[in-house]
């Protein structure tokens, strides 16, 4: 083999080992480096013993070249600098970011610093027979709420819900009853909370104004209840908002070594509560206890049962009212026909004890609520309602209706509900309510 062909291989082979990039430099540690620059020396010297062994083989006396060394010398410095320079370059900016972290400001790589803002529109056409209301028949824009919701950083988010709207005319209220509904729209923070992502022992903690953890429906906004009217039970104890209040609420995730999932949830809320017939807006806190059990009972059916229960005052004179109360929502949605089939039944029940100066008032509520899926969009069901009233546990009130709902897409439904309604102290009435419900922008799931 010529010699000059041996020189090109030599220098060729000796050129990609020199500038191939080498992994290490990716990694900010020194050790590295160096480890990577002894490798390079070693197999340097492996080339300069088989060139001379391929020398000596040819027979061939070939004076050494004087610039080798030097060359493979200056290329060893020129890795050592580039090495150096990248561990520099990488301390510096970790440093930056250690820095940050301490300053609280943590980057979100990879996600907008915008939260997600969506709009729900709600509108609601009546039609009644009662006496008690002004308007037989009125339809118009009931609702629009706007909400923001984003995460804080991996350790909290937060929600915030601003509604704007007016009161609906209920038709069981007794013509003795002064109802006074202006039709004006009004503007009210629904809900402002945080809530934190990771506490330890499998707990989290949520803080602010918020919609309390009572029963099943308590904590979705009315726009996503699958019936348009408010059921009598919360209607008389909890008011047409719902319990709604001020403070904290933990939330524990309990470890069941039974194989089925729980949750208890402990909250303490101001008692500044609005619109509630148990409990009025004293300066004694209100307390609330509630455990979730939720139950895979076939792979296509669902079981979830739940144990409520509520104490605060009543009156400025500290009087107590206790409420106990379960829910139960069984679920069947079949594998293979889940666009087009399931089943939901949803049952709720309370107890109310109430102090008064007169003695103590007992009653009892509930509603039932089914619905089956007839096709992919269409929807049919039926709610019976029964309700006594926190101060009066003799007068009650009944309601059946029945419900046919339509689901255009995720974002956009109608419901269609006949309702005929036994009032305490009125006449028998019917009535015909028809919501159509909108969403745009991005709105998170409500709860299952």
């Amino acid at each position: 083999m010529p010699f000059e062909s041996i020189l090109r291989i030599r220098f060729c082979l000796l050129a990609l080992l020199l500038f191939v990039p080498s992994p290490a430099t990716t990694q900010p540690v020194k050790a590295s480096a160096n480890q990577e620059i002894e490798t390079l020396k070693s197999e340097v010297r492996k080339l300069r013993e088989t060139v001379d062994s391929l020398q000596a083989t040819l027979g061939r006396q070939v004076p050494p070249v004087e610039s080798e060394d030097v060359k493979a010398d200056s290329a060893e410095a020129r890795l050592e600098a580039e090495l150096a320079a990248e561990l520099a370059v990488t301390s510096e900016v970790r440093a930056e970011n250690d820095g940050a972290q301490l300053r609280g400001t943590v980057s979100r790589a990879g996600a907008s610093l915008n939260p997600k803002i969506s709009v729900i529109g709600s509108f609601l056409g009546a039609g009644t027979t009662a006496d008690a209301v002004e308007k037989s028949y009125d339809a118009g824009l009931t609702e629009a709420e706007f909400s923001f919701q984003s995460y804080i950083d991996p350790y909290a988010k937060a929600d915030f819900f601003i509604a704007f709207g007016h009161e609906v005319e209920d038709p069981f209220i007794g013509p003795d009853e002064e109802a006074a509904f202006s039709g004006e729209f009004e503007t009210e923070l629904e809900e402002a909370y945080l809530t934190t992502l990771s506490l330890p022992f499998s707990l989290q903690l949520k803080a602010g104004k918020f919609r309390s953890a009572f029963g099943k429906i308590n904590q979705p906004h009315p726009h996503a209840w699958d019936f348009v009217d408010v059921p009598r039970m919360y209607m008389n104890y909890l008011g047409g908002e719902g319990l709604v209040d001020r403070g904290a609420s933990l939330n524990w995730l309990v470890p069941n070594p039974f194989g089925f999932y729980q949750q208890l949830t402990l909250e303490v809320t101001s008692g500044a509560t609005e619109g509630s017939s148990s409990f009025e807006a004293t300066k004694e806190p209100l307390y609330l206890l509630h455990l979730k059990n939720f139950f895979d009972l076939h792979e296509s059916t669902t079981l979830e049962v739940g144990f409520s229960g509520l104490r605060g005052t009543n009156d400025a004179a500290r009087n107590i009212t206790n409420i106990a109360a379960v829910d139960m929502t069984l679920r069947w949605k079949p594998l293979r026909l889940n666009r087009y089939k399931s089943f939901e039944w949803i049952t709720e029940a309370l107890v109310s004890n109430r102090e008064t100066p007169a003695g103590e008032v007992n009653s009892t509520a509930l509603y039932s609520f089914l619905r089956y899926q007839i096709g992919k969009r269409w929807f049919l069901g039926g709610r019976y309602d029964y309700s006594e009233f926190p101060d009066n546990g003799d007068a009650h009130e009944s309601a059946w209706s029945g419900i046919l709902s339509f689901f255009a897409t995720e974002f956009q439904k109608l419901e269609l509900q006949y309702q005929h309604g036994s009032p305490a102290d009125a006449a028998s009435f019917d009535r015909v309510l028809l919501r159509a419900v909108f969403v745009i922008g991005a709105h998170g799931a409500h709860q299952y």
